[in-house]
């Protein structure tokens, strides 16, 4: 029960704040794994640099967001929100 409330709460917390994508470029090796789990918000383009494609994604692509910053080499992902 205790597990539910605090579930809860940080649900309101949460609720109605956008999800913002940030990306240490100074630290980015731009090693393309955040691509790889989620082409809609990162993208490695010709140039070799890394691109935020969707700087404010929706809830649905929390997990994969979330799923790239914990795979990026370089802890150059942040996730506020």
């Amino acid at each position: 029960m205790v597990e539910s409330l605090a579930s809860s709460s940080l649900e309101s917390e949460t609720k109605g704040v956008p999800m913002k994508v940030t990306v240490d470029f100074d630290v980015c090796a731009s090693t393309g794994a955040c691509t790889q789990v989620a082409p809609e918000v990162f993208e490695v383009r010709s140039d070799g640099y890394l691109y935020i494609l969707i700087e404010e994604p929706g809830e649905e692509l929390r997990d994969k967001v979330t799923q790239a910053a914990d795979l990026c080499p370089t802890a150059a992902i942040t996730i506020e929100g």
